[in-house]
């Protein structure tokens, strides 16, 4: 079988990391193309590393690639998974919370045969809440605690005018759905949104947003209530360097998931 082709769009901090994995070599998957507002800056970089990669319009991407993995701004979310479901190709998205006001992709991607791959990203537990949305699941909630810098400038924030500068103790900025997080924190709790998806959908899926000064990683807890089972779950990611808003485990539940396309043994739902 022939490797499957892989596009990155964006070069930031994660859109880096997994060029920089996927040069190295990864068994299945080649590094295709590549995709990034800044043309200039990103041929710099890709210059410096010696990755050789062609950067191309995201209206191409379905020509040099198979799977196209989205991290960029959510802003733009749409113009990369559009042209490949439209191909009946295959898009990796880590801005998922763009995708719940989109339903209209997930409908194009059954009209073409194309496919929407969600990875766990910087969160954990996905495979038992996908199993026990196969029975009855009662409830799902979540708390997560980032630092103050880690939710500066979300969009909720500003149209509220709750600031989180100068804060000696944890303070809740908001609590709701699912839906409303991703729409009012779309850099922030993406992982909310795969939640949502892998269980009890966007509306019954709840969470509480605080800013803690006292945490140096984004902290999210999870309780799960189903007929099958009652679990809990926690993890505490490390910010990127690059940007505070996304944990470095993202990247890598990124590669991960590439690597299982065409593993020989693949572990997980």
């Amino acid at each position: 079988m022939s490797d499957t082709r892989i596009a990155i769009a964006g070069l930031g901090a994660i859109g880096r990391a997994l060029a920089r994995r996927l040069a190295q070599g990864v068994p299945g998957v080649t590094l295709a193309c590549a995709a990034t507002r800044d043309r200039a800056k990103a041929q710099a970089w890709l210059d410096e590393q010696k990755i050789d990669c062609p950067l191309v319009n995201l209206d191409d991407l379905p020509q040099h690639a198979d799977l196209a993995v989205e991290c960029a701004p959510a802003a733009v979310f749409e113009a990369i998974c559009r042209p490949m479901l439209a191909a009946g190709k295959r898009v990796m998205v880590l801005s998922v919370g763009a995708l719940l006001p989109r339903p209209e992709l997930i409908e194009l991607a059954k009209t073409t045969g194309g496919q929407i791959i969600v990875p766990t990203g910087a969160l954990l537990g996905l495979d038992a809440v996908s199993a026990a949305a196969e029975g009855t699941i009662h409830s799902v909630r979540m708390i997560t605690r980032k630092p103050p810098t880690g939710l500066a400038g979300a969009p909720y924030l500003v149209e509220n005018n709750i600031s989180v500068e100068g804060l000696n103790t944890a303070k809740r900025v908001f609590a709701g759905t699912a839906r409303e997080a991703a729409a009012g924190f779309p850099e922030n709790v993406n992982v909310v949104a795969a939640l949502s998806l892998a269980g009890i959908g966007p509306d019954r899926t709840t969470i509480e947003i605080w800013a803690d000064p006292a945490v140096t990683r984004n902290c999210h807890n999870i309780e799960v209530e189903a007929d099958s089972a009652r679990f809990s779950l926690a993890i505490e990611n490390v910010p990127s360097l690059e940007n505070p808003k996304t944990g470095r485990i993202t990247a890598l539940s990124a590669l991960a998931a590439l690597r299982k396309l065409s593993a020989p043994v693949r572990v997980g739902t």
